[in-house]
């Protein structure tokens, strides 16, 4: 019975979710494993039991877990407490008295993401540990040690790459051990906010697009530890080339550059390598391989100032100047 209410409390949660935002599922791209930490809070309800019926109460704790990207695996503690009454014995005979309930639970539990790459992704999971409960609902407090168990079921919404939000379904149950009053068997309906350290940081915005510096000049750039041409780039030299064939009689310098990043000897190789594709291209538009020279300043000229080992999009380039 508490299995199948646990899957109807779940299908609610996720079915609006999944109905409203099915491309929000789709792989978005790749994800880092990592350690996370998190804080959750629940609304939590103690069945009905012949001893005693048990209002609302409520759930608050904390968790510290690894992700391995698609299985999880954590180590959640939470503090459960629950108003309600009942009948105790006292010496004079059994009075109905209203009291609490209140539980420990540290538990390990096992997770899995079925779209960990996804914005949205639904998961589940069990776990296992330790409980120290309320024996009744006037009895000593936290005094009795019991095995505890969960099943877990939810949807996850990733923020960015480092902080989810999560809204879960959840059983929550103990053995009984002959020492408490009354069948410890709860439902949760809970949220919980985690950050995931180590993630990568919001790709940086692609390069500008290839325009000219300043008539009759022109600049055309490359991706990192590359020497090949874009479509833009090679519209740029066909513009630069136009210019020589307007011109008439004119000379072409192609510069080749590059960013901090790497040794400066394989700085100042890369940037002739990325300086003479310029040339070849200019060559196969029309323009005299003799009126074209190639100069390699490596990373010694940068258009955007950095310090050593950055990979600055706009300082991958090749100026190319019409005389």
């Amino acid at each position: 019975m508490f299995n199948k209410t646990l899957l109807a409390v779940a299908a609610v949660m996720v079915t609006p979710v999944a109905a409203s935002a099915q491309s929000l599922f789709t792989p978005s791209g790749p994800v880092n494993p990592g350690f996370y930490i998190g804080a959750e809070g629940a609304a939590n309800w103690l069945l009905n039991n012949q001893s005693y019926n048990m209002d609302t109460g409520w759930a608050a704790g904390g968790k510290l877990g690894y992700d391995f990207v698609g299985p999880r695996i954590e180590v959640e503690g939470l503090y459960h407490s629950n108003t309600g009454s009942g009948n105790v014995a006292f010496p004079g005979g059994i009075a109905n008295v209203r009291g609490r309930i209140d539980q420990v639970s540290v538990m390990a539990n096992v997770l899995y993401d079925f779209f960990p790459g996804a914005t949205v992704t639904p998961y589940v999971g069990a776990g296992a540990g330790i409980a120290f409960v309320d024996t009744t609902i006037q009895g000593c407090s936290l005094c009795s040690t019991q095995f505890a168990y969960q099943g877990i079921i939810g949807v996850g919404y990733n923020a960015t790459d480092a902080i989810r939000i999560g809204i879960e379904g959840r059983y929550y149950g103990t053995t009984n051990s002959g020492s408490l009053a009354y069948q410890n068997n709860n439902l949760m309906a809970l949220v919980s906010l985690s950050y995931k350290f180590g993630q990568p940081e919001a790709a940086p915005p692609p390069p500008p697009p290839a325009a000219p510096v300043s008539p009759p000049s022109f600049m055309v750039f490359f991706d990192w530890d590359r020497a090949t041409l874009s479509q833009q780039a090679l519209g740029t030299i066909s513009q630069a080339a136009q210019a020589y064939k307007t011109k008439g009689s004119a000379r072409i310098t192609a510069t080749g550059h590059t960013d901090t990043s790497g040794p400066e000897s394989y700085n100042m190789a890369l940037s002739l390598r990325r300086a003479n594709a310029v040339k070849d291209a200019l060559v196969r538009d029309g323009v005299p391989a003799q009126a074209i020279t190639v100069i390699g300043k490596g990373e010694s000229n940068p258009l955007v100032p950095t310090g050593d080992g950055v990979r600055e999009p706009q300082n991958r380039r090749v100026e190319i100047v019409v005389q």
